[in-house]
């Protein structure tokens, strides 16, 4: 058991952050805009038929003079795909909305039964390029766990900068034996939860493979993943010049909190942010 840490487990642990997102982890409104913009002229076009008596025949005369405004008819139900799969009575259909595929009728149907067009007509919504603002900023909130786990590997890598090493992002066993001659077969195998590391430092001739993560929640993956770090910490004690790294985070270890303690009383190098603010990428580069 490795023991010869400087402070207790408690003490590391009550430093773990509960987030570390900046602003543009909620919403990315530029995108938002950029792909509302991209389709305003289509939707000022339907913005026509708000209060329509007679909606489904003014949608087919204005489909007549402007096709191009079916395009935009699925983002108005929150879907991103140009095609839309529904079981119309006949079996299933996936009509397109970016190349007609079906008579016109089969699109109206759909609008009608979807209740677009009792929206519309019936003005609970006023203005469409307004509602599409809406939606995609609902869609957009969907991107968040991947700017989640981007936001703990950009703070990493903005101290793996500071010590002046050159490293690698993404590196597999593969990438490692062919520059290095470091074989990793016996530590990554298929069955790990580590396919590739996140980064890669180069340092005197020693490589360091770091991998990262922070959980704001909890669940039995943190379990799993202590376990797994614990392994890899384990068998590449075996592997000259490496040396596996974990940084960790997130008030989401609670829930798993003895699990982090057995790995942190057996691993030499689990570190957190607090550790990464005081420097120990550079102590132990």
């Amino acid at each position: 058991m490795h023991m010869n840490k400087d402070r207790d487990f408690n003490a590391w642990f009550s430093n773990f952050k509960e987030c570390i997102v900046d602003h543009s982890y909620y919403v990315d409104f530029k995108k938002v805009i950029s792909n509302t913009d991209s389709i305003k002229v289509e939707l000022n076009i339907l913005n026509s038929l708000i209060g329509s008596k007679n909606i489904e025949a003014d949608f087919i005369k204005l489909v007549g003079k402007y096709p191009e405004i079916i395009n935009c008819v699925p983002i108005l139900i929150a879907v991103r795909s140009n095609e839309v799969c529904v079981d119309n009575g006949d079996g299933q259909i996936s009509i397109n909305f970016n190349k007609q595929n079906f008579p016109l009728s089969y699109y109206v149907e759909f609008m009608n039964k979807i209740g677009l067009f009792d929206m519309i007509s019936n003005h609970i919504v006023n203005n469409l390029v307004d509602y599409v603002m809406g939606v995609e900023t609902g869609l957009d909130s969907n991107a968040r766990k991947n700017r989640g786990g981007k936001a703990m590997e950009n703070l990493v890598e903005s101290y793996i900068k500071k010590t002046g090493c050159a490293y690698e992002k993404q590196m597999s066993i593969d990438n490692i034996r062919d520059r290095w001659g470091i074989d990793l077969s016996s530590v990554l195998t298929e069955k790990k939860a580590v396919k590739r590391f996140d980064f890669i430092i180069e340092s005197k001739g020693n490589i360091y493979g770091i991998e990262v993560n922070f959980y704001s929640k909890g669940g039995s993956k943190l379990n799993e993943t202590a376990r797994s770090y614990k392994m890899i910490a384990e068998e590449s004690k075996n592997v000259d010049r490496f040396t596996f790294v974990w940084i960790t985070d997130g008030i989401g270890w609670k829930s798993a909190k003895n699990n982090l303690l057995e790995t942190y009383n057996s691993m030499k190098h689990i570190y957190s942010i607090n550790d990464l603010e005081n420097n120990i990428l550079l102590n132990i580069l």
